[in-house]
């Protein structure tokens, strides 16, 4: 018993470590995204549109988007929708491995 014990361990602890959750944007607009952008707060440096990472390069609402590679720190957000519609979103936190969401409340700056 105390050897199948032992054998056990040995398997759980070589096992390598589960691979870290990518960030994650959770779109809870009440319009798909199609434009995700970001940039360190208080810049205008944005990236590249991040939807182009999903199937079909949008967020339908209550769909999460992965983002790996998004390190944690405070940004601003560009986002667009399928409508025409871009928004800002200022000083987001995102922490990696997280999940973190915008909703209509949070839109500012507007424009169509």
């Amino acid at each position: 018993m105390r050897l199948a014990f032992a054998g056990a361990a040995l398997v759980f602890l070589a096992t390598p470590a589960r691979a870290e959750k990518p960030t994650r944007f959770w779109n809870l607009t009440s319009a798909t995204v199609n434009e995700l952008r970001l940039a360190p707060a208080d810049t205008d440096h944005f990236g590249e549109n991040l939807c182009v990472g999903d199937e079909d390069a949008s967020v339908d609402h209550d769909e999460r988007l992965k983002l790996p590679g998004v390190s944690s720190g405070d940004y601003d957000i560009r986002i667009g929708f399928t409508n025409g519609r871009v928004c800002s979103v200022k000083h987001v936190s995102i922490e990696t491995g997280k999940v973190f969401s915008i909703e209509d409340k949070d839109l500012t700056a507007c424009s169509k």
